[in-house]
């Protein structure tokens, strides 16, 4: 027998998180440290320098996409 009740969804865990955040006014560009591919990055949306800070967002978890490796020199 098929029973179609869904488990219910949890909150998902919020932590603070070091993210990029675009220094234009009215700009709400931003992106998580562990995504970004330059030392400094720009904006994507206004082209903008972004300054380092940090945010309260949801917890990624299982994702191996853009965890950044230490390489050696």
């Amino acid at each position: 027998m098929y029973y179609s009740r869904k488990k219910p969804m949890s909150e998902p865990v919020h932590e603070m998180t070091p993210i990029w955040a675009c220094t234009k006014e009215g700009c709400n560009g931003w992106m998580r440290e562990n995504y970004t591919l330059q030392e400094t990055p720009t904006c994507s949306q206004c082209q903008s320098p972004m300054a380092r800070t940090t945010r309260e967002i949801p917890v990624l978890t299982g994702s191996g996409f853009g965890l950044k490796t230490e390489t050696k020199k």
